[in-house]
């Protein structure tokens, strides 16, 4: 596996990148939405094995004070092989200088964030879309 890293997103096939968060599972993120949230990003890191995309992630940043680590995500093929933690820590070094790097993850996956030195918050809060599929996948809490 040689996988070759860029952090421009000029060239990304978006419909691509959707099948990637799809099989992932990272939800179903249309390629127009994700052109525009990817655009709107301060940080990209884009992942390719023998010119497929195999890995992406971004960050949401202001450039000083709070930086928002987000949609991390690994081909299945892929996964395991020490990908995601290179996605992560490239992310993390690009948001170095922000007085807080945030993120938040997929139930059950907290124990990977903590090895990278994530602590949970007891203050964050969050307003979701679809509030009741959030509820029934541990994402929200009503108390």
């Amino acid at each position: 596996m040689t996988i070759v890293w860029t952090d421009d997103c000029a060239d990304v096939d978006w419909h691509e990148l959707e099948a990637l968060y799809r099989a992932a599972p990272l939800g179903n993120k249309n390629a127009d939405d994700l052109e525009v949230v990817f655009g709107n990003s301060m940080f990209c890191c884009l992942a390719r094995d023998n010119g497929r995309l195999v890995g992406a992630g971004r960050v949401l940043a202001d450039g000083r004070d709070c930086a928002y680590l987000c949609d991390v995500a690994v081909l299945p093929s892929h996964q395991g092989t020490g990908l995601g933690k290179q996605i992560i820590e490239r992310l993390l070094a690009k948001s170095q200088g922000h007085a807080k790097i945030i993120l938040y993850s997929v139930a059950g996956r907290e124990p990977l964030y903590a090895k990278f030195g994530f602590l949970r918050m007891k203050t964050a809060m969050a307003i979701f879309r679809n509030r009741p599929s959030a509820i029934d996948k541990g994402l929200l809490s009503e108390n």
